[in-house]
């Protein structure tokens, strides 16, 4: 009898640490859910802020329910909590992939708009948040990529209710992105690459037009052209620069905008939570 009562007990102990699973296999709680329990549940703990498992929940439902509305929100959550979750690659790499599987969507906007959040973001970089810098010394790659999401909503999609703060994070990133130029003219002439600076310089004038980096864009090509023994050059430079500060041409800084409270929008457009 206790050799019996032995074994009942290691088998009990064996369910336990299984997860009450039996033969290994554990069992999930989500089995025989509806898209719309799924759903339901994954925009709660997505709401909570528990963004890994409604990640989770997410990609459930989209592999057991992968048409209909559902579905197509779901990407466009799991998108969001990526980016809530700091993952910038996987929540652009969510937003692509609804995009091309919804491209005539009318909330492809939306996906748009997350994508140039994420990259623009990535620009302000970790540090930024708490010690102000300026955002036009570092690698301006991911504020390219901003640039290029949020002029493509505001050209395909103008009245799009994104495409006003769209327009302003492209002004500020312009503003960057001319600033980034100059100093990389600047660090030409440091290492007495005059050619080099003065090449910059005139791409800024050439290109970012009506942004407070010409001057200082042209204060580099003057000395430029000096350093290159061009005196006729750079005096055509400094009328250039007097004339504009006289006339109060230069415009100042941009101020960056705030902060965006970017969230899950889509929730009461699509009335999900009346089924």
């Amino acid at each position: 009898m206790s050799r019996t009562l032995t074994r009942l007990t290691a088998l009990l102990l064996a369910v336990t640490l299984t997860g009450c699973g039996i033969f290994g296999k554990e069992i999930d709680e989500t089995e025989g859910w509806s898209a719309s329990k799924l759903y339901s549940e994954a925009a709660t703990e997505l709401d909570a802020g528990s963004y890994e498992h409604a990640i989770e929940l997410y990609q459930k439902l989209e592999a057991r329910y992968p048409f209909g509305r559902y579905a197509m929100q779901a990407q466009l959550d799991v998108a969001y909590a990526h980016y809530r979750a700091e993952e910038p690659e996987d929540a652009l790499a969510a937003a692509d992939r609804f995009i091309k599987l919804y491209p005539q969507n009318p909330y492809v906007d939306y996906a748009y708009y997350l994508k140039g959040i994420v990259n623009y973001n990535r620009s302000i970089g970790f540090l930024d948040r708490f010690i102000p810098t300026d955002a036009s010394q570092r690698d301006p790659g991911s504020a390219l990529d901003a640039f290029k999401d949020f002029a493509i909503l505001v050209e395909r999609f103008p009245n799009s209710k994104y495409a006003e703060d769209a327009r302003q994070r492209m002004v500020y990133l312009r503003s960057n992105l001319a600033m980034n130029e100059v100093h990389v003219a600047r660090y030409y002439m440091k290492r007495g690459a005059y050619l080099a600076a003065a090449n910059r310089a005139n791409h800024v004038i050439q290109h970012y037009q009506r942004t407070s980096a010409v001057d200082d864009a042209l204060e580099v090509l003057i000395d430029a052209y000096r350093a290159l023994g061009k005196d006729d050059l750079a005096a055509d430079a400094k009328r250039v620069l007097d004339l504009n500060r006289q006339e109060g041409r230069f415009i100042a800084d941009e101020v960056r905008p705030e902060k965006v409270d970017l969230a899950r929008r889509l929730w009461d457009y699509l009335q999900l939570d009346e089924n």
